[in-house]
């Protein structure tokens, strides 16, 4: 007989066993479900990443270089210290700060922004700790690969702009993606690190500019030591851009700022015939390798602080951002507009000068009387009473629509980023109205003839609208650009890592606007424009004779009233103006602020360009060969015509012509808190 024994509760014991065993089983399924199938294929990164690295190689930038090859940009090599983020990593960069700090002289503050932005990145991405190690900071990382696993060295490309402060604003500089830029739909394929262009061409053409980065794929150890290279994919660099700059023009250009009065100011030279810019100077300048090379350091921050807080404003490019009263040189597309709306034509141009004029209880004076000169004496003698009455002709509707004619309420479209539009009768019109009960004063109409007060403009497109003149009304568009040259591709057709080739362009022109005019028209103004510099115009000291004979247009304006006009607040000297004058080659202006008279001032400064364009192109001033005439064939002007008997043809020697009557003194500006003194800078 079988005997059970339900004593120790054994089949009850066992089943329990049984029911934990087997839920314990399912768990343990149900885990190693979740981590093989859920989950497996980020374990399995994970691990490959910590055995197989990903080293990203940079993609040098594409060199840039003037019209003649000479090397304006370029990248170089260098050394910097790179910060790894790995997830699960037991160290914690936080907590070295310090040790870091020490051992790279770098600021504690700087490192802990980066770190900080590190952190917010994928992982296995790696940042730049500092730029140009030193052969004492490499020794220091490479000899604690074991304490500091996370830091390596790597070489990389770093921009370098060997002629310093010249051509700064042209060129712009580079530096890392800000993480404002990143939040930005344009900038979401870049990452913390990444470097991009900063202002000018840099900027303008960044896509071109910069490559494609390559990598090198390695196998590791647990310290993150290199063993052995798996694969290599060599970085694409960017396209070399080849520019309408001319090296020794610009030379020119920021030497004659360099010695000008108060060494503050823009010269602008361009090829009338295409376009393309030669020369763009703003000063003063400020060094580009100091973003580049300084921003981790104390002396480069410093440097850099300076720079934004310096009251002369070196980082603003006075050539396209730079608002000013063009004084008299507003004269020249004023008369063509005049031509054009039939307010006064060639055959009758004659308007009275009276040595200024009276609007209600007000008398704004010429500086001469001239008698009831034609226009084109108009413009050699540039009378001020002349275009006070054409002004008025013309009336507020006809001034906008001349402003519209030669495009200033519009940006001239150069290759640049940040150009802002003038400001002219059109921009202001609201605001005097409404300040005026909702009429325009003849008295601003007055004021706005001369360039003066409701007129702020930008050289760039005071220069395009005056060169105009002379090749038969064309309103070129200033550019940079000239080729983009082609890059080879990278790798193999067909592979996984194949990089096409970039094709090489060239620049192609928008379609011109043209400002029409009957030959005669332009023919009168030329004559006047000519004889401003060769027959005893405003400029006369600035001929280069026959051969290379200048036409142009001074011009002198006002920034605050009589007796106060000293120092930093002396009138705006102004020079806009092309050779040879009826088949022109090239055009300049030139604004230098708070100098004086323009004639003075700003014409040698546009005559030192002119001498180095001679001297490089005409062979010191003989005719080039391969010389093409304009579309306005060479005719020697007539004699400036004898203004009325009796009438004063010439302003005391110690009055500027161009300077504009000590009547519009003291008006105030629309929106303005005090005098333009510099040039204004807010807004678009």
């Amino acid at each position: 007989m079988k005997v059970q024994d339900f004593a120790q509760n054994l089949p009850i014991r066992l089943g329990t066993i049984q029911v934990l065993a087997f839920v314990l089983l399912t768990l343990l399924g149900i885990r190693l479900y979740h981590l093989q199938i859920n989950r497996g294929e980020d374990y399995r990164i994970r691990a490959e990443n910590q055995r197989i690295r990903m080293i990203p190689i940079p993609a040098p930038r594409g060199a840039i270089f003037d019209r003649n090859g000479n090397l304006l940009v370029d990248s170089r090599s260098t050394y910097n210290v790179t910060l790894t983020h790995e997830p699960g990593e037991q160290i914690n960069p936080m907590d070295r700060v310090d040790e870091y700090s020490r051992g790279l002289a770098v600021e504690r503050e700087f490192l802990i922004e980066r770190i900080n932005l590190l952190k917010t990145r994928p992982d296995y991405e790696t940042l730049v700790l500092k730029e140009n190690a030193t052969l004492q900071d490499i020794t220091w990382v490479e000899t604690r690969t074991l304490e500091f696993p996370e830091l390596r060295i790597q070489l990389q490309p770093q921009r370098f702009y060997p002629h310093g402060e010249m051509l700064a604003h042209v060129l712009g500089y580079v530096g890392e993606v800000s993480p404002a830029q990143l939040e930005k739909p344009e900038y979401s394929h870049l990452k913390p690190g990444d470097i991009i262009g900063k202002g000018g061409l840099e900027q303008y053409y960044d896509k071109y500019l910069r490559g494609q980065p390559g990598y090198r794929k390695v196998i590791v150890d647990s310290r993150g030591r290199v063993q052995s290279e798996i694969d290599l994919v060599p970085p694409q660099p960017g396209q070399d851009l080849y520019t309408t700059l001319d090296l020794d023009l610009q030379k020119a250009a920021e030497e004659q700022l360099a010695m000008s009065a108060t060494k503050r100011g823009a010269i602008i030279a361009m090829d009338p015939r295409d376009g393309g810019v030669l020369a763009m100077a703003s000063a003063p300048s400020f060094d580009p390798n100091v973003f580049v090379q300084g921003s981790a350091t104390k002396e480069g921050r410093r440097q850099i602080a300076a720079y934004w807080q310096d009251e002369t404003r070196p980082l603003y490019n006075r050539a396209i951002q730079g608002r000013y009263h063009p004084g008299s040189t507003w004269k020249i597309p004023e008369s063509v507009a005049a031509l054009r709306q039939g307010v006064v034509t060639v055959s009758s141009s004659n308007l009275a000068c009276g040595g200024g004029i009276t609007i209600g209880n007000k008398f704004t004076r010429c500086m001469g009387n001239h008698g009831s000169p034609p226009l084109q004496y108009a413009i050699t003698k540039s009378c001020d009473g002349y275009y006070y009455r054409l002004g008025l002709k013309m009336g507020l509707e006809g001034l906008i629509k001349m402003v519209e004619t030669f495009e200033y309420d519009k940006r001239t479209g150069v290759d640049l980023p940040n150009e802002v539009i003038s400001r002219t009768p059109k921009y202001y019109r609201e605001i005097v109205e409404k300040r005026s009960r909702g009429r325009w004063p003849d008295i601003e109409t007055v004021f706005a003839s001369i360039g003066q007060v409701t007129v702020d403009v930008t050289p760039i497109s005071m220069l395009r609208a005056v060169t105009s003149v002379g090749i038969g009304g064309k309103l070129q568009v200033p550019h940079f650009m000239k080729e983009f040259k082609e890059i080879g591709a990278v790798g193999e057709k067909g592979e996984p890592n194949y990089v096409p080739a970039k094709k090489g362009f060239v620049y192609e022109a928008p379609e011109i606007p043209v400002v029409e005019m009957t030959e005669e028209q332009n023919k009168l103004v030329l004559d006047g424009m000519y004889g401003v510099v060769n027959a005893g115009g405003t400029a006369t000291r600035i001929s280069m004779g026959e051969e290379f004979a200048i036409a142009g247009k001074t011009g002198t304006a006002q920034v605050t009233e009589l007796g106060k006009d000293k120092g930093k607040l002396k009138d705006h000297a102004w020079f806009v103006g092309f050779a040879p004058a009826y088949a022109p080659e090239i055009a300049v202006v030139a604004i230098i602020e708070n100098a004086g008279f323009g004639g003075t001032h700003a014409a040698p400064a546009v005559k030192g360009v002119f001498e180095a364009y001679v001297k490089k192109y005409r062979g010191g001033g003989e005719k080039a060969e391969d010389e093409e005439p304009s579309a306005t064939d060479k005719v020697k002007p007539e004699a400036t015509p004898t203004p009325n008997p009796g009438a004063n043809v010439t302003a005391p020697p110690e009055i500027d012509p161009d300077r504009p009557s000590a009547n519009i003194i003291g008006r105030e500006i629309p929106r303005r808190k005090k005098s333009d003194t510099s040039a204004d800078n807010r807004g678009q």
